[in-house]
């Protein structure tokens, strides 16, 4: 197999307090991380004070070249 461009994901390890900026897409704005698990998080608004619980979503993304697809 011939080596490729990959974009690799990897989970962002978010912490209750930080504050994090979405840019972009349906999510984006200010929040403050209240609650984190293994599936979800929950963020509030500091403007409206608004709470959400989301599938967790916010990744590192990487470009790498590399076999794909991966066989091990």
């Amino acid at each position: 197999m011939d080596e490729s461009e990959v974009i690799v994901f990897r989970p962002y390890p978010l912490q209750v307090g930080q504050k994090i900026r979405i840019e972009g897409g349906p999510r984006g704005g200010d929040w403050l991380v209240i609650g984190v698990d293994a599936r979800s998080v929950t963020l509030r608004c500091p403007v409206s004070l608004r709470e959400v619980v989301w599938d967790r979503f916010c990744y590192f993304a990487e470009l790498r070249r590399g076999q794909w697809p991966q066989t091990d």
